[in-house]
């Protein structure tokens, strides 16, 4: 019981219903949201560029011009490169059907060298076809259509944000007498956001140059597109490796055969596990604030709410959500300590006496 008098097990409930409407509610309008919070982050990234212009004095024209031109050239050239080289594999892949066939024909006779019956192994090369390859490439492009659909929001929500961003910043720096606590858990989420974006970028840049070379050397077709792919599923928390590695290496496999595609896996995990799972977090710190659990439900739940969108800005969306919701609330402690995976300051203080 509280000390109200209501049952906790009420509250949690209440608590949990709301949390499921807000859910289903925001992927209504995810169209609407997904660009928004694109811009906001993007905004928050560049945010120490307008901080170093201001003092250095200035005009107000270039503290807004300056940012936003860095956020619009970095989106026009990765839509451009994504959209030329989603084009060429498109057009790539109707020439590996004799390829494919010679693969199916293969593992047929593999898998009947193992006992598997002609039945079993006719119905799985019936589910494997070219022309769900190539479906693919089109469907790759018409997501590139569809992002070029909505850059236009994305530019005018950035241009907005950033004529707003001075009139923010002081709006929040006069209300930190009247609700300190939420304006630092604001702070502190940008703060993190940006360490986040920094750390995630320089690595992710590192491995998809490496993930290049690598593509390059073992002529895999495409390269460009998939060191692309590779700095973007950087920013998918625990399994973006994965998605990243997937693509390349099915186009080596119908380039050239099972052993190419083996070391392109190879390579890809050399890379990219070595990097993100032992270089990158030594400086990554406590930038995240989310333990390993809730960094995968983040990524289900906000995937789910806001689809590939969502599991780009997974970190970010959440670091916000306990902003608002935990770190905002005194009270709340016990609730960032269950989300961090660490123990608050108090007990840990209470343990080493």
């Amino acid at each position: 019981m509280t000390d109200q008098g209501v049952p906790r097990a009420f509250i949690v409930l209440v608590g949990a219903a709301g949390a499921v409407v807000t859910l289903f509610g925001i992927r209504e309008v995810a169209s609407i949201v997904g660009p928004i919070m694109l811009a906001l982050v993007l905004v928050i990234a560049v945010s120490p560029v307008r901080s170093r212009l201001e003092r250095a004095g200035a005009p107000g024209w270039i503290q807004v011009a300056v940012p936003f031109l860095i956020v619009l050239l970095v989106l026009l050239a990765m839509v451009a490169i994504l959209s030329l080289s989603t084009g060429q594999l498109a057009a790539l892949l109707p020439s590996y059907a004799n390829e494919f066939d010679e693969l199916v024909d293969e593992s047929h006779h593999w898998l009947t060298s193992l006992g598997a019956s002609n039945d079993v192994i006719n119905k799985a090369i019936q589910s494997f076809d070219p022309g769900k390859l190539i479906g693919l490439a089109q469907g790759l492009v018409s997501g590139v259509v569809g992002v070029f659909s909505s850059i236009f929001l994305i530019v005018v929500l950035l241009l907005a944000m950033c004529l707003d961003a001075p009139a923010t910043r002081r709006i929040l720096a006069s209300g930190s007498a009247r609700r300190p606590d939420l304006v630092e858990a604001l702070a502190t989420f940008a703060r993190k956001t940006r360490r986040y974006l920094l750390v995630s970028t320089a690595f992710g840049l590192v491995c998809a140059a490496l993930d290049v070379a690598a593509l390059y050397l073992l002529s895999v077709p495409l390269p460009l597109l998939w060191g692309v792919l590779a700095l973007i599923t950087n920013y998918i928390p625990n399994i973006g490796f994965i998605m990243g590695l997937i693509p390349p290496a099915l186009l080596a496999l119908l380039d050239g055969g099972v052993k190419q595609m083996l070391l392109v896996i190879a390579a890809y995990v050399a890379i990219n596990v070595v990097i993100q799972s032992f270089i990158q977090p030594k400086f990554l710190g406590d930038a995240v604030g989310l333990s390993t659990t809730m960094t995968f439900l983040s990524l289900i739940v906000w995937a789910f709410v806001l689809g590939p969108l969502g599991a780009l800005l997974a970190i970010p969306l959440s670091l916000l959500a306990r902003a608002l919701l935990v770190d905002s609330d005194p009270t709340a402690k016990w609730a960032a300590a269950l989300i961090s995976g660490e123990a608050p300051k108090e007990a840990q203080a209470t343990g080493k006496t």
